[in-house]
């Protein structure tokens, strides 16, 4: 399947930009579990708290340890800013780049209800829709509905100091 253009985010596609078609890479769990636990596991990143304060903890207090940019990297966590829809943010691990607007993410307790929270998504997609390509706004697929999903406001990417 290939995803029609106007499903990708609400930028125009290139030619050149060869279809991404997502797979779906996920399993059930019997209880929701929260992003923060499960991407500090995965990533290594020793930070605690909201995932809504990793961003600034990693810019102060743990700046000596990491670095925080716009431009994602495989291993870095991808921190979602806190709004009305996500009260304490939200967090990810980069796990593939597919192109400069489009990533895939391991992540956990994403979804609008019980059910999809239930899942951990091993590999999920991720679309920059921002207007200076930063990865300010993007949008996370949604297996059930075949497409993209609204718009979120996000802080950045946090890597590893080396």
């Amino acid at each position: 399947m290939s995803l029609p253009v106007e499903d990708r985010s609400s930028r125009v596609v290139t030619k050149a930009e060869k279809p991404f078609e997502p797979v779906e890479d996920f399993y059930k769990i019997k209880e929701p579990l929260q992003c923060v636990p499960y991407s500090r596991e995965i990533s290594g990143f020793q930070i605690f708290g909201n995932a809504h304060t990793w961003w600034d903890q990693a810019r102060g207090k743990h700046k000596d340890k990491f670095t925080t940019g716009h431009k994602p990297k495989v291993g870095s966590v991808f921190v979602l800013s806190n709004t009305s829809r996500l009260k304490y943010g939200h967090v990810s691990v980069v796990k593939r780049i597919i192109d400069r607007r489009t990533i895939e993410v391991a992540h956990t307790n994403w979804g609008g209800n019980f059910e999809t929270r239930r899942y951990v998504y091993k590999r999920m997609p991720v679309v920059d829709v921002s207007d200076n390509n930063d990865w300010s706004k993007v949008r996370h697929w949604n297996y059930p509905s075949k497409s993209y999903g609204s718009v979120y406001p996000a802080d950045g990417f946090i890597y590893r100091r080396k």
